[in-house]
């Protein structure tokens, strides 16, 4: 500290509390944006709905599919820091069945965006897929194996058996309230009555 006050940020500190803001409001506007007209929304629109110049959102995610992994990527987080947050609710199998309704309408609704964020030029997916499957994939099995413990759900169950199930209620529901749907009915041919 300076006898006139607190020391002076140094230069570059600013800068890199600006790009870190301007990179959270490029990517608000993307979700905003990609959530209501889907993955091929126009980049000017992104950056005019953020409150940027062009030049901002190249310099952060200099094409589209950097923008749209971006994006997704947080989506997945998202859903995956539910699933961590759900594990200190008291009741395991309320727990399970809250984030594979959150689950469910994330594959419903973000499908088309994760397609487009994960496809590579030859149309096979990338290794992200598999970084995001497996983040799923651990956040389920510690929600399932925590209501196997309390005798909550089935034990012969296994968490490719769930997301299968699960996964196909959202992929082929009408809607995401008739995919919601589906899961709880689930429900009942998964929990023990425990």
């Amino acid at each position: 500290m300076t006898p006139s006050g607190p020391e002076p940020a140094p230069p570059g500190r600013t800068r890199r509390a600006d790009a870190s803001r301007n990179a959270a409001l490029l990517l608000a506007a993307a979700r905003e944006l990609i959530d209501s007209s889907g993955p091929d929304v126009a980049l000017d629109e992104v950056a005019r709905r953020a409150g940027v110049g062009n030049a901002t959102l190249y310099r952060h995610f200099p094409t589209r599919a950097e923008l749209l992994v971006a994006v997704y990527a947080d989506e997945v987080a998202e859903l995956c820091r539910q699933g961590a947050d759900l594990l200190a609710d008291p009741s395991p199998a309320d727990a399970l069945f809250s984030w594979l309704d959150a689950f469910v309408v994330h594959v419903a609704t973000k499908r088309p965006l994760a397609l487009a964020a994960t496809e590579g030029p030859t149309g096979r997916r990338s290794a992200l897929f598999d970084q995001w499957h497996t983040s799923i994939h651990t956040t389920a099995s510690g929600l399932l194996e925590r209501a196997q413990a309390a005798g909550a759900v089935r034990p012969g169950l296994t968490v490719t058996d769930l997301l299968a199930l699960v996964g196909g209620a959202a992929l082929t529901g009408t809607d995401v309230a008739h995919a919601r749907r589906l899961t709880a009915l689930l429900r009942g041919g998964l929990e023990t009555g425990a």
